[in-house]
């Protein structure tokens, strides 16, 4: 498959999963769970786990194929679930989607890195992967700051010579600070820790 058609296709995806969330944003609305933050939580506690197994799955779809910002879908689920579970079920979705990402690039490599994303992006970062130890913290740093393109970089580190053993220790243990960084500049820290 040529780079533009894969491009094409990518770009398909990604509409047709935004169009599904405005779908699903309108429905909720017709429903009536948009009428205060209590109504909504109501309306996904109504239906139990399968809530819960939902947003994971679509957390760790958006990793691979991006249809919202990341801070945006963690936004969502400290609305949907609240603090602290919204913080779990965003930790496990995020971290599938990106050990997703990162056997996908180890599987079918650079070309298929530089049939998905901009040539410019690619440029820019794939300089920091020609010293192995310098990619390493760079892409720690990257997955806990907000705002730097965490998703791309978790497809660049399954063309590096990154193990599975360190690129897990890296996103388990840098992800929830990004995460909870999300969780609580939304929120602000008196909703999240209320005896302070």
């Amino acid at each position: 498959m040529n780079q533009n058609r894969t491009k094409l296709l990518m770009n398909l995806l990604s509409a047709v999963l935004f169009a599904g969330c405005v779908g699903v944003a309108i429905w909720l609305w017709r429903q009536g769970a948009f009428a205060s933050v209590d109504a909504l939580q109501a309306f996904v506690d109504g239906y139990g786990g399968s809530a819960a197994v939902l947003f994971i799955a679509l957390q760790a779809a958006q990793v691979v194929v991006p249809v919202l910002p990341g801070g945006v879908s963690c936004l969502a689920g400290v609305v949907l679930f609240g603090p602290w579970e919204g913080f779990l079920w965003n930790y496990l979705g995020i971290v599938l989607g990106s050990f997703l990402a990162f056997a996908i690039a180890r599987n079918f490599g650079k070309p298929l890195l530089q049939k998905l994303f901009s040539k410019k992006l690619h440029e820019k970062y794939e300089k920091w992967t020609h010293e192995s130890k310098r990619f390493d913290r760079l892409f720690a740093l990257a997955i806990f700051l907000p705002g730097l393109p965490d998703d791309f970089l978790c497809f660049l580190a399954g063309t590096t010579g990154m193990g599975w053993r360190k690129y897990a220790m890296i996103t388990l243990l840098c992800r929830p600070l990004m995460i909870l960084a999300y969780s609580l500049g939304a929120l602000g820290l008196d909703a999240v820790f209320p005896w302070l």
